[in-house]
């Protein structure tokens, strides 16, 4: 009992979201369309740029997206040394792992992190394609879309045109991977060594009746309905995502990155 609200804290955890932002992109570029503003002496207007000027522009920066995030993601432990992708513990042990480390279980906590990003990793270069074969095929009302949707549109863009075959691509190779990087024999250990050293004391009684006073007891571990493999895939997706985004953000921002004339003319101020 004495031990009880620290394992209750060890237990607390949260997880990254990730979600590209587009708002002030949205803004820059629709706010200043010939209907609500005009352009001023000092600063080129995007209204003065064409769709067609501006749609290139926007995918030119997710093509820079996709070479830049692809290009990170397959270097040597382009998942694990990244700290905005690096895959964790899946669900059910990610609540744990505080505690599973605290038992001595660092190493078992390690492996098999270290197995489920190399995994991912070794599938990042076969990605390029599909991505850019979405950012190719990008309509006019894609681009407005994206442009004035707020913060998740490029990522609702490239989930409804490329998660599916990025998945089919993608799930394979994890596999393999994963095999070939004994991931399901460390999600094992990972697992036997919370149910033999750490099991029937988190839900003991007087512990669960404790966390729930907390409002804690949704951290407390559980069995898991994703299957690992769909786990690594998902989270392999989600980091490519998340890169693509940061370099589009870089670009929006950065006058140093808006390395083309297309580029300055549609993001540069």
């Amino acid at each position: 009992m004495k031990n009880t609200s620290i394992i209750v804290t060890l237990l607390l955890s949260s997880n990254m979201a990730f979600a590209f932002d587009f708002s002030s992109l949205a803004n820059d570029l629709l706010e200043t369309t010939p209907a609500e503003k005009t352009t001023t002496e000092s600063k080129q207007s995007s209204s003065t740029l064409s769709n067609s000027v501006v749609r290139d522009g926007l995918k030119s920066a997710l093509k820079i997206g996709v070479d830049y995030g692809v290009k990170e993601l397959s270097k040597k432990d382009g998942y694990l040394n990244n700290e905005k992708v690096r895959i964790p513990l899946p669900g059910n042990l990610a609540k744990a792992e505080s505690l599973i480390r605290s038992a001595g279980g660092d190493k078992i906590a390690d492996d098999l992190i270290d197995s489920m990003n190399a995994a991912a990793t070794e599938a990042a270069p076969k990605t390029a394609s599909i991505f850019i074969d979405a950012v190719d095929k990008m309509s006019m009302d894609d681009a407005k879309k994206i442009l004035a949707g707020g913060n998740e549109a490029a990522t609702e863009y490239f989930e409804a045109h490329t998660s599916t075959s990025l998945k089919e691509l993608i799930k394979p190779i994890v596999q393999k991977s994963m095999a070939d990087n004994d991931v399901a024999m460390y999600y094992d250990k990972a697992t036997d060594f919370y149910k033999s050293n750490l099991k029937d004391t988190v839900e003991s009684s007087s512990i669960m009746g404790m966390a729930k006073s907390y409002g804690a007891d949704a951290y407390l571990p559980s069995e898991s309905d994703e299957k690992l493999d769909d786990f690594v895939t998902n989270k392999a997706i989600s980091g490519l995502f998340t890169m693509i985004g940061n370099k589009e953000s870089e670009i929006r921002e950065d006058p140093v990155a808006q390395t083309t004339s297309l580029l300055k003319s549609v993001f540069g101020n």
